[in-house]
């Protein structure tokens, strides 16, 4: 790993920032690439968390949606409040706790997941393609483990 800095923080520091760098450069083209289909369908890529989330596993809470996609709060408020004004999920009362909403993907929001996303995952597959599979499940086991220590 060949770094050129005007000012080093130390050999691991530095690779630790390089490598940083290297990890927010690959997921920042690859999120604007995705960013500009998702948006093909008039959504935001939030709203496309919500929904691909609402599908793929469920009626679920606000909060559970906001630790499933990584979301604040507030922020996942105002996207389901915009989902549910396009008419692509619907919200209930918890029967358990009177304070909290259901929410479950419409047949509106089913539609349009079940339109753009075979061509999501093949999209992802490609942004791949230039890894070995091997080199993708070393990829995935060592973001994993740095997901889990912090």
């Amino acid at each position: 790993m060949k770094i050129n800095a005007l000012q080093s923080y130390g050999t691991r520091s530095d690779k630790a920032m390089t490598t940083w760098i290297q990890l927010f450069r690959a997921y920042s083209k690859i999120r604007a690439k995705e960013s500009l289909y998702i948006q093909s369908f008039d959504l935001t890529m939030n709203q496309f968390q919500v929904l691909e989330v609402l599908y793929h596993r469920g009626d679920l809470s606000i909060g559970a949606i906001t630790k499933l996609t990584m979301g604040t709060s507030g922020n996942v408020t105002v996207v389901v409040r915009n989902l549910k004004r396009d008419g692509f999920v619907n919200s209930i009362s918890d029967p358990r706790d009177k304070r909290s909403s259901i929410l479950s993907i419409t047949q509106r929001g089913r539609d349009v997941i079940e339109q753009l996303f075979p061509e999501h995952a093949k999209n992802l597959q490609s942004y791949f393609e230039v890894l070995s599979d091997d080199e993708l499940d070393n990829l995935f086991s060592l973001l994993r483990k740095l997901h889990k220590s912090q």
